[in-house]
């Protein structure tokens, strides 16, 4: 099973009042560092890290992610 998984997480940052990488892993617990990897799709987040990134925008899970074949 090969894919990965693409995010809107830069973009829902932006309409956030522009909030930063280091706001949101404060908000989830996690550094900025990992949100950037996130971000970039160098990293898949934990299921828990993913459900807060949707809880703290107020989306849906899938606006969030996507898997990609």
């Amino acid at each position: 099973m090969s894919g990965h998984i693409k995010n809107n997480i830069r973009t829902l940052r932006f309409h956030a009042n522009e909030m930063s990488q280091a706001e949101l892993g404060a908000k989830i617990g996690v550094t900025r560092q990992t949100i950037a990897a996130i971000e970039s799709g160098k990293y898949s987040p934990s299921l828990e890290a993913a459900f807060k990134i949707s809880e703290i925008f107020g989306v849906n899970l899938t606006d969030v992610f996507e898997w990609q074949a």
